[in-house]
Parts: C-alpha cells; structure tokens; sequence
C-alpha cells in the first residue's frame, strides 16, 4: 500500500475504477504519508481522517463509479473553501474556530465527482502573501528542500501534493497564488479565466482578481479536476454562464504544428535569476522543436502592473474585511468596554502584520481625497493591461514567460513586504486582465537544484488550449523525480 501516494490522480482514478484499489486504501496511504511527512513540512492546518475515512468505505460499499472523475481520490483543500462541518481559518487567529454551515461551490462539485476531502492546507493570512509565511498558526516549508519555502498564498496546497500527502489540491490565485508555488514545487498550477469556476463559499480577498484553479503533478491531473469545478452558478454574480469544454478530449495532440508562441519582452529581460532563465529557453526551444513558432509581443503596461495591482487588491480587501470585526463572527475581543475598543481591540488581536497593513493602505486609496488620483487611475491602467493583452493574442495562441524572477528562497529571506510584492511581477498582470494562466515544471536550476516553472498564458476562456500545448510540453521534457527533501 505505501507506493499508492506516488500515483498521479489520473493513474490513481484509474486503478480505483477498476478495483485494483480500494478507496480506503487510498485514503489510508495518503493519511499514513501525512502522518510521516507533516512534521516537517506543515502543509495542513487540519486533518479529515476519521471522516475521510468514513467517506471511502461509503464509496467501497457503493462500488465505483464511471461517471464520477474523481471516484475515491483524496484531494486537500486551501482553507479558504467553506467546508460544512469542518473549521474554515483562511490562515488567521480572527477564524481561528470558524466552522460554516455549508460547503462552497467547488468543495459540492468535488464531492459530487466521488473525490474525498483529506484536509485543509495552510496558507498566507486571508491569501496576502508569497511565500506562506504569513500564515497565523505555522510556516509552510518547501518538499524539494525544507529550509525553503513553498511559494504562496497557496503554499500549503502545493506542498501537500509535492510530498504526496494527496493525489491533488485546490488553490486560489488573486495575484499568481496558485502559479508561483507551482513553481516552486514543481508541479502544475492552472489558473483559470475570471468566472470560469464558482467563487461561491471562497473567502474573497480581492473580488475582482481571486479565481480557483487546480495544483497537481500533471497536466492530464489538472484537466480533470477542472473540468469538474468549471461551471456557471447562479449563486456567484461573477460566474459566467458559457458552456465547459472536455478539457480531457482537448489532450493528445502530437505535436505543436500550426501553434503560435509569444514572447514577451518584458518577461524575459533584465532581473532574471540565469537559471530561470536558462531553463525557460529550453523550455520554449523543446517547443520549436515540436513545430512551435515563435514571434515577439509587447506587454508595454508591464512595469505598471505591480503598483496597479497593489492599490486594486489593497482596496478590495479593506472592503472585504471590513466583516470581521469581532461583532458577528471570529475572533472577538473580551476585555473591551466600549464598541470601537472591541472594534480595534478584536482586528488587532486577529489579524497580522500584513493583513493589517493592507487594510490600512487599501482604506487610504479609497478614501475621499485619494480615490481618484489612485483607485481611479489603477482602474485606467487596468484596462489598458487587458487591451495589451488582447492585442498579443492577435498575433500568438499563447504566450511564455517565466512564473517568477529565481526560484524557491530561503524561508526569512525575503523580509521587505515591497522585495515580496515584486515576485509577482510575472503573474499579477494576468489577474487584472482576468485572463487563464498555467505554470508547468520545466526542470531544474543549474545552481539551486529547485524546480523551475514556465507561464504559459492564453485568450478569455483558453484552458483548453493551455492544457493541450502544455501536455506537448510537459511529454518532451524530463520528468521532474519526486521531491526529494524528504
């Protein structure tokens, strides 16, 4: 039983469906790997054992069935998903005992799809960070090597797959949180088009920017978690109502004759760690190889796209915050004896350090006397990031860029907040235009021996054409071993 955690999903689904493994086995052996793995890598804030448990003997007497993708697998879940029964924190002391009444969007349509929820990973407090050290309760730390971390907000997610602790995670990505520890996990991490998948029961951080995506260790994984979760809701306004592709039918092409590849200048310029930037060239010369041509792009608002994002996500989460205030629900401050002293008494005992200083700065943008010459005029440059990208998308099918500057840091090397907000430099332009993205492992640095990922981006509801060009890729490349800081 102790060589079922190394399958990938879509083998693991298999031998469930043809009842060479039983669900509970699967489910034993993931717990088992938790058990021996979790010490050092904290990817989880809770376990689901005994229920997880419950759930595949349920699926065992049942028996399996086909036309259920994710029949018996064990998936984890970044807690920020409402999960009815079972503590939602969002990574911070204000939920520390939070526990919903209902489940979110994704989490039903995981368990209508016969997937067994194992556990809720750690993550950046309320998704504000890049490396899962803003976490309240623990430090996240990286499979590949233990003294780095894991990448973030979704660190915890990404981390569980690459120590095999589950067949499959999923993350949300506001500015490149599902990306960047993607990367720097080597797996696969798709985000997807603004309102291709129900944000219903995330806890929003900035409502315009979040979107939920699948973290895996291959492209056919992540193809079939997202055509599960993909879908119009009519409980979330921002779903869009168009109709889901098979993301599974669109794989098996042999090769990438006739597709397009931009490169943008911008991401491939100065800044770049050369072993990045070494492994991406390869990346991006396997593809010509397999018919690929390649033209250059502009991406001119590039160097905007870090301050523009900042002042949106910063003002959409001093909104969005505003609700845990210690009155309704969380954390709520006992000693004070009046309302505004148990107002700030309450958000300053919840919250952290980042958290607090982006609801501070998300205020001021907003506030009377600034929200034209910042808010109004992050707006502007918003729109003129999606136009740069509509126009690349006339010339290309997709375009490739590294995820992030380097690969995996140590954990506490990166202390300034502004050093931290630049590694996202690659990924947060995607967000503001609400375009899909997907980082695919490409090997490994010549001098860290980390994982290092390629962006492959696409047009308005592309997955599909991600996934199809990034199966092409991820046949012609080596095969990343499994972690191996184990």
């Amino acid at each position: 039983m102790s060589e079922i955690f190394e399958l990938t999903l879509t083998e693991l689904a298999a031998r469930l469906q043809a009842r060479e493994i039983t669900a509970e086995q699967a489910v034993q052996s993931c717990l088992d790997r938790i058990q021996a793995t979790e010490p050092v890598v904290k990817a989880l804030l809770t376990v689901m054992g005994e229920e997880a448990l419950a759930a595949a003997r349920a699926l065992d007497a049942a028996g399996p069935d086909p036309e259920k993708p994710l029949w018996g697998v064990p998936m984890v879940l970044k807690d920020l998903f409402t999960t009815k029964g079972v503590r939602t924190t969002c990574g911070s002391m204000i939920l520390e005992n939070f526990v919903p009444f209902y489940d979110a969007t994704v989490v039903v349509k995981l368990k209508e799809a016969g997937a067994i929820l194992i556990g809720k990973a750690n993550m950046d407090e309320f998704a504000m960070g890049s490396s899962t050290e803003n976490s309240a309760f623990q430090a996240t730390t990286n499979p590949w090597d233990t003294s780095r971390v894991p990448g973030g907000s979704s660190g915890g997610s990404a981390a569980s797959v690459a120590a095999l602790q589950c067949s499959g995670s999923l993350g949300s990505d506001t500015g490149g949180s599902i990306r960047l520890p993607a990367s720097f996990c080597g797996l696969v991490g798709l985000k997807p088009t603004y309102g291709r998948v129900s944000r219903f029961g995330m806890v929003a951080f900035g409502s315009s920017l979040d979107q939920i995506g699948p973290l895996t260790r291959s492209v056919e994984d992540a193809a079939r978690i997202l055509g599960v979760i993909a879908g119009h809701d009519e409980r979330d306004s921002t779903s869009v109502n168009t109709p889901v592709p098979d993301y599974l039918a669109a794989l098996g092409r042999k090769d990438l004759q006739g597709v397009t590849i931009g490169l943008p200048e911008e991401y491939w310029g100065e800044g770049l760690d050369p072993e990045v930037e070494q492994a991406c060239r390869a990346a991006v010369a396997a593809m010509e190889e397999q018919g690929a041509k390649t033209v250059p792009v502009q991406l001119s608002m590039t160097d905007y796209a870090i301050a523009t994002y900042y002042i949106i996500a910063m003002a959409e989460a001093s909104s969005n915050l505003a609700r845990f205030d210690g009155v309704r629900y969380g954390h709520r401050n006992t000693e004070a004896e009046e309302l505004v002293d148990m107002y700030t008494k309450s958000r300053t005992e919840g919250f952290g350090d980042e958290v607090q200083r982006r609801i501070i700065i998300g205020t001021y943008v907003l506030s009377a006397g600034y929200y034209d010459a910042y808010y109004g005029k992050a707006a502007q440059i918003r729109r003129l990031i999606r136009k740069d990208f509509d126009t690349a998308f006339k010339t290309c099918d997709v375009i490739a860029g590294p995820v992030c500057p380097s690969t995996a840091f140590k954990v506490g090397d990166v202390a300034d907040p502004l050093q931290m907000y630049l590694l996202d430099i690659f990924t947060i332009s995607l967000n503001l235009a609400g375009l899909p993205g997907m980082s695919l492992p490409i090997g490994l640095g010549a001098d860290s021996g980390m994982p290092v990922g390629l962006q492959l981006l696409g047009p308005a509801f592309g997955e599909a054409t991600l996934l199809s060009v990034g199966e092409v890729l991820e046949r012609t490349l080596p095969r990343l071993p499994l972690a191996t800081g184990l």
